[in-house]
């Protein structure tokens, strides 16, 4: 009996070792009368879990167990097979690696345990639910497959599958399940082209010109029973609308502690792209990092192509992971998977409109755009965007995938007969949801440089808000040219009467030189 009494004393402090996990919280009141356990799911799915009693035995006031034996949850026809009950305790009771003998010993019991005499409850997200059991004793928890929780195309499901538990059931038992999943985040920098310095944090919006090279950046978190698995897949699947396309071989990685930031050599990771989806794969995460509170960085460009779509729609793209989510068996087969985290980058578009001084539309214009930017020397200039050239019949000139920044816009083709405008010097500017899980496009104005507007906001009327579709334009206008004088209006008639005013002088000057010259 002593001999007992001091096996589970080792007993009891191994299931509490085990319980850092996913169970913690035990207690343990020897009354007689009827026993229970709580469960507690700590998780962001239901879950259901079985109880199997392993050995049954006296508890005593101290929570000791004496004349242990097998329980009626294992298989009757194994118990020979499985040894002495009494043995089996004594031996796990002396182990120097009682949190791995533990463990093993609870994965060794799954081919043998009594299904029929399993008590089984199932228990929502966030919630618990207490069960009666008929014995105290040593009872094997098991945390069976998920029958909640949303499915990705794959059909994995967001959570997580506990570690087998061994607890000791007196009367009022507590277990709270602690499913810690990984996290991951999608964020994009920002930058104004007009003007220095302006690049932004990392955040959940931005926009561009079609053309730009955009930086991402994604972060993966880790479970706090990281340390429980043996080996550990770990999976970045960055799913990327038809308007990005990532840049060849600009995948870098890093973990990171605190502000302590290393690289993680290519070896480790196999990064792919196919069909607009760039994953990031680490078959054992154990090979990078045996930290807990380590964070996985990726860090890539993409380009905004000729497909983006203008506009407040944008260009999103969305990030999930896959990760091992069952410590059991070492932590292989099973994964589950993240929410997805999505931002989005907006491009614009301008519309100008020829008209003359009727308002009435004008062709035989062409308009250069240019933008103010950055030069080599370091110093801002502006540089062509886009010049459309003048046509018979255009009258209307559409400037796709612009970015905020400064703009001109300069007539670089007059319509005959019209005066040329001075160039046009404008602000496109724009406001996003920085920090979102589902960024819009908030404002877009496009002033002079005076402050005055130039280009007029086309909205769009949701939840009864005029929201900007992401479309500017205005409306330019021509003065015609003075008009001359021309052949057979009065300007002739004044050259003929300047002219024989100019003859009869001179007809008068004869006259007079020859009654001179005769008087002599």
């Amino acid at each position: 009996m002593k001999h007992f009494k001091k096996f589970f004393s080792y007993l009891v402090a191994l299931t509490m070792v085990l319980s850092l996990a996913a169970f913690t919280g035990t207690k343990v009141n020897a009354q007689t009368g009827n026993y229970s356990i709580k469960l507690t799911n700590g998780g962001k799915t239901a879950h259901t879990f079985t109880i199997y009693q392993v050995f049954t035995g006296d508890v005593a006031n101290d929570g000791s167990l004496s004349n242990i034996k097998w329980g009626n949850g294992i298989k009757e026809e194994d118990k020979s097979t499985l040894g002495d009950a009494a043995t089996k305790a004594e031996t796990l009771a002396k182990s120097e690696t009682k949190d791995a003998d533990a463990r093993a010993f609870a994965e060794s019991l799954q081919g043998h345990v009594n299904v029929t005499n399993g008590t089984t409850q199932t228990v929502a997200a966030g919630g618990e639910e207490t069960v009666s059991l008929t014995e105290a004793g040593y009872y094997l928890i098991q945390d069976q497959i998920k029958n909640d929780g949303k499915s990705n195309q794959d059909g994995q499901k967001e959570g997580a599958t506990t570690l087998y538990m061994l607890k000791v059931v007196g009367r009022d038992t507590e277990a709270n399940a602690k499913l810690d999943v990984p996290s991951v985040y999608k964020k994009v920098k920002d930058v104004n082209d007009s003007v220095a310095n302006s690049t932004t944090e990392w955040q959940d919006s931005a926009d561009y010109d079609i053309g730009d090279t955009i930086p991402y950046q994604l972060t993966g978190t880790l479970p706090s029973n990281y340390d429980k698995y043996d080996t550990y897949s770990y999976k970045f699947t960055d799913e990327m609308s038809a308007g990005l396309t990532y840049v060849n071989n600009s995948v870098k990685v890093y973990k990171k502690f605190g502000n302590t930031v290393s690289p993680i050599d290519s070896k480790e990771y196999t990064a792919k792209w196919k069909n607009q989806i760039l994953t990031v794969e680490f078959s054992n995460l154990k090979n990078v990092t045996s930290n807990a509170a380590d964070q996985i960085i990726v860090e890539y460009n993409a380009t905004l192509n000729e497909h983006a779509v203008v506009g407040s729609k944008g260009n999103p793209n969305e990030v999930y992971l896959t990760y091992s989510n069952n410590p059991n068996a070492g932590g292989t087969g099973q994964t589950g998977y993240t929410p997805k985290d999505k931002n989005i980058v907006f491009t614009y578009k301008t519309v100008v409109n020829k008209v003359d001084q009727d308002e009435q539309p004008l062709a035989g214009a062409g308009f250069t755009l240019q933008k103010k930017v950055k030069k080599d020397d370091g110093t801002f200039g502006y540089q062509d965007v886009k010049k459309i050239e003048a046509g018979e019949n255009t009258t209307s000139f559409t400037f796709e995938g612009l970015d905020d920044g400064d703009y001109q816009l300069i007539e670089s083709t007059t319509p005959a007969g019209y005066n040329t405008i001075a160039p046009i010097e404008f602000k496109i500017e724009a406001t996003h949801d920085e920090t979102a899980d589902d960024p819009k496009l908030l404002t877009l104005t496009g002033n002079k440089a005076d402050g005055s507007t130039f280009l007029k906001t086309i909205t769009e009327k949701k939840d009864n808000k005029d929201v900007p579709t992401g479309e500017l334009t205005a409306s330019v206008k021509n003065q015609k040219g003075s008009t001359l004088p021309s052949t057979g209006g009065m300007g002739t008639t004044l050259l003929y009467v300047a002219g024989g005013i100019l003859v009869a002088c001179a007809a008068a000057y004869v006259v007079m030189s020859r009654k001179h010259s005769t008087n002599k």
